[in-house]
């Protein structure tokens, strides 16, 4: 079990999970992590997952952005570290995952993986700065790391790349400014979500955190207790009120699967 590196997904959000040696590695070098995730030059992914051994139905996990900085949470990651859990040490299909934001109720469904989660750190907080025409209503929302929310007309064409990176640092966010999560509704009340990631710097087929923030303002503003989003990937991810949103737990639910095993080659782990 300490040989391998795992791929895992989560709504097409990727990762690299390791065990044992793996996961004391994983946790204590950025390097490494940087490596790895370079979609080129290493195996590919937007973060890496060391995750603990299970003791009393709880694992804990650290988790790496694919720049090797940490993030206290990732709510796919952690959706995918329930799954390997179960998959990996034959834990119980309902378990406690120990985040850097806190102990995180699963439950895994087969390839689908429910999490109950904590309400926002912060109240969620409109902001007006300056955006291009086609997005607006700005929200910052703490999911265990910052989202700023907006509505996005023309979701689908919309030049990320140029649009994304000046909200990620703006001033009004702080020094580590936030992940940006634009979306859209459509005439069946479906959210599109697309989301450019601090700690990537570019856009993944779906930032899970990203997708509960976007869910929470929209049941606010529309008095639901049930989203349905669809991100990037084309998943479909559902978002539940456990309370009066948007200062409220929520339940997150969509898949998490396991892709592959993989042993890297010793010259990729060589100090370059």
């Amino acid at each position: 079990m300490t040989t391998l590196l795992y791929k895992v997904e989560g709504a097409g959000n990727d990762f690299l999970l390791g065990t044992g040696d793996w996961a004391k590695r994983l946790s204590g070098e950025p390097e490494l992590a940087i490596r790895l995730c370079d979609r080129r030059l290493g195996v590919g992914a937007d973060g890496v997952l060391a995750l603990g051994p299970e003791v009393d139905g709880k694992v804990s996990l650290d988790y790496r952005n694919a720049d090797g900085s940490t993030a206290l949470f990732c709510a796919n990651a952690t959706r995918c570290a329930a799954r390997a859990a179960v998959e990996l040490y034959g834990s119980s299909p309902r378990l406690i995952v120990e985040t850097g934001w806190g102990p995180i109720p699963a439950e895994v469904r087969g390839t689908e993986v429910a999490l109950e989660l904590p309400p926002p750190g912060v109240l969620p907080r409109r902001l007006e700065i300056e955006s291009p025409p086609s997005v607006g209503d700005l929200w910052l929302v703490e999911v265990g790391v910052p989202h700023l929310v907006a509505v996005a007309e023309g979701l689908a064409e919309l030049d990320l790349g140029a649009v994304a990176p000046p909200l990620r640092r703006h001033p009004a966010l702080g020094q580590e400014g936030a992940n940006v999560n634009l979306y859209e509704i459509d005439a069946d009340d479906v959210i599109a979500v697309r989301s450019w990631e601090r700690g990537v710097e570019g856009e993944t087929l779906c930032c899970g955190s990203g997708v509960v923030a976007v869910a929470l303002g929209v049941m606010a503003r529309r008095r639901l207790r049930r989203v349905v989003c669809v991100p990037r990937s084309g998943d479909r991810l559902t978002v539940e009120a456990l309370g009066d949103p948007p200062d409220c737990p929520t339940r997150f639910i969509g898949p998490a699967r396991m892709v592959a095993g993989i042993e890297p080659a010793e010259e990729l782990l060589r100090v370059r």
